[in-house]
């Protein structure tokens, strides 16, 4: 792929009953988006926290510091989960719907993120 380009994203859109795989939009499984859901519930909680704390003058910065690293450990724990739902769900089946190269030029994409 060229520098600057980003593959098309495939569309995969399941029907009554059906599991994602097949068309060109990749959906995420049911599970995964309960999960990612939950974590960054967890991380708005905590974002709340700190910006409530922020407001009392006694605040300690390292308590702050901590609930940071508690937001973004929530919000890595939410990206794991979608990305281990998307490998389940598209990457393992690629060669069944014969869209490897999609798959993989997707991927290169994808890994600038995680």
């Amino acid at each position: 792929m060229a520098k600057g380009t980003t593959a098309e994203p495939l569309d995969i859109t399941p029907g009554e009953g059906e599991h994602c795989s097949t068309g060109h939009h990749l959906c995420m499984p049911e599970d995964s988006r309960k999960r990612a859901a939950r974590r960054l519930a967890i991380a708005r909680g905590h974002l709340e926290s700190i910006r409530r704390s922020l407001e009392d003058p006694d605040v300690y910065c390292v308590d702050v510091l901590r609930q940071i690293k508690a937001v973004q450990g929530a919000l890595d724990g939410a990206a794991a989960v979608v990305l281990r739902g998307h490998l389940e769900a598209h990457v393992a089946t690629a060669a069944t719907r014969g869209d490897e190269k999609a798959i993989v030029d997707e991927l290169m994409d994808v890994f600038k993120y995680v």
